[in-house]
């Protein structure tokens, strides 16, 4: 009895320090075009990094995507030899430090899709990745079907992935999901649909292994390929959308 009374008082006071917080941003994609008070595009095949660092093979255009019933759609495509995706960020517009980030979206499928919706550090410019921290809240790979990847990057951790997890959903890649994250000073914890898939909380906060005391921004996008993509594509399966419904953000 005594262990249902503190689980349940654990309930309530997580309920009651969400019901705390305030919706303090929100993106519903409800114009005719992008709002580029909020967003940036990002173009091109990532140069000098070609690839944006990962080997993707997309070319970043302003063309992927269009809002439609009040949804951001981004489309995959293979045009010729060449395929295109499109990128966006809120960098230097809407930057946060703390808090909870949430998006709806509906996922593309097939070998070589690889959607995202992910954050960096704000200072990246000055540090330089990994050093500035990445959040990822959603990657999604075609090659692995099913699979939901959580993940951060660290100095500390090289840029490699081993702060992470993989969860099974057999229904992900069916209609729409909620992809959330809550961030504190103390501890990072994802989710899926309400239900609790990673939490990131290290004892030791250095610079190295916690540069999560800053502001972030948010970026939306769908690779294409690339080393966690792919290498292969399976070329029969594109066109692809990658469709967001909203981005929420509350402090």
């Amino acid at each position: 009895m005594k262990k249902i009374l503190v689980l349940l008082l654990v309930v309530n006071f997580s309920f009651a320090q969400q019901n705390k917080r305030k919706l303090v941003w929100e993106e519903n994609f409800s114009g005719k075009t992008l709002n580029e008070k909020s967003w940036n595009f990002e173009l091109g095949d990532g140069c000098p990094n070609c690839g944006w660092g990962n080997n993707e093979r997309q070319l970043y255009t302003k063309q992927n995507h269009k809002l439609a019933k009040n949804k951001l759609v981004i489309t995959g495509k293979k045009e010729g030899d060449k395929y295109t995706s499109t990128r966006i960020t809120t960098k230097g517009k809407k930057e946060f430090q703390y808090g909870r980030f949430e998006a709806r979206a509906k996922l593309p499928v097939g070998q070589g899709v690889w959607p995202a919706l992910w954050m960096l550090g704000s200072n990246i410019s000055e540090v330089g990745w990994p050093k500035c921290g990445e959040i990822d809240i959603l990657e999604y790979v075609g090659k692995e079907p099913n699979m939901v990847f959580t993940s951060l990057h660290t100095q500390d951790s090289h840029g490699n992935t081993i702060n992470t997890k993989k969860t099974r959903f057999d229904d992900i890649e069916e209609g729409f999901h909620i992809y959330a994250m809550d961030w504190t000073k103390d501890k990072i914890d994802f989710f899926v649909d309400d239900t609790l898939v990673y939490t990131f909380a290290p004892e030791n906060k250095t610079e190295a292994i916690w540069p999560f005391n800053q502001p972030f921004y948010i970026i939306v996008n769908m690779a294409i390929g690339g080393n966690f993509g792919g290498p292969e594509v399976d070329d029969t399966i594109l066109p692809q959308d990658f469709t967001v419904d909203y981005i929420k953000v509350y402090q």
